[in-house]
């Protein structure tokens, strides 16, 4: 048995990317939990593992050449994981590019923009219509993005499912809070009732989801 990865976490769309990709992996972790709400992130044995105070990060005792390694940013840690384990980035180096591809658009796309929706349509204390109108629109925009790739695959990389699925799951599963709609966006739709249905998305999503607020 490999000693267990360290997971420095907390229940959000980009906590849940590595939470997901751990169980679906089957790798061994522990939680470590990062209460962004209480400024752990700004803690200074954090830092040292992730200088950019965000949360999630990793560190595998049994990293490159047997030595530990922490990683931080998400998408980093996900090309790390799919590296390490030889899973869930295809089979040839055309799929990894497909891959690739899709979880920097989620991480250059999505996040951001699903993100401040999310900001602006439900936490932020000034009512500011032009936030709001613009973040939803985009977020909308990009969901029709997803829709069109997923119209041709059966997941967004192809017919195989990838760390791009785990990348973009946790922000597009949240939808509702970001006020838009799946009338217009069946394949979506579908897919995020195939990838809700897999056991590894449904045991990381819930790893400490009574800390969900």
């Amino acid at each position: 048995m490999p000693a267990p990865i360290d997971l420095y976490y907390w229940p959000t769309p980009n906590g849940w990317k590595i939470s997901v990709c751990l169980e679906e992996m089957g790798l061994p972790y522990e939680t470590h939990l990062i209460n962004i709400g209480k400024g752990d992130q700004f803690a200074p044995d954090f830092l040292k593992i992730a200088p950019n105070n965000r949360m999630p990060a990793i560190t595998d005792p049994d990293g490159p050449d047997a030595q530990p390694v922490s990683i931080f940013e998400s998408g980093a840690i996900l090309q790390y994981l799919a590296r390490k384990t030889g899973t869930f980035y295809g089979t040839s180096e055309r799929d990894r590019i497909t891959v690739d591809q899709w979880l920097m658009w989620q991480m250059g796309g999505l996040g951001p923009m699903a993100g401040q929706a999310h900001h602006f349509l439900k936490f932020a204390k000034e009512d500011i219509p032009y936030a709001k109108d613009r973040y939803r629109a985009e977020t909308g925009r990009l969901y029709g993005v997803l829709d069109r790739q997923l119209a041709q695959n059966e997941y967004v990389a192809g017919d195989f499912v990838s760390i791009a699925d785990f990348s973009i799951w946790g922000w597009a599963s949240l939808w509702e809070g970001q006020q838009q709609t799946l009338d217009d966006k069946p394949h979506m739709a579908r897919w995020l009732e195939t990838m809700g249905a897999r056991k590894g998305i449904q045991a990381g999503r819930a790893l400490f989801a009574e800390l969900r607020k």
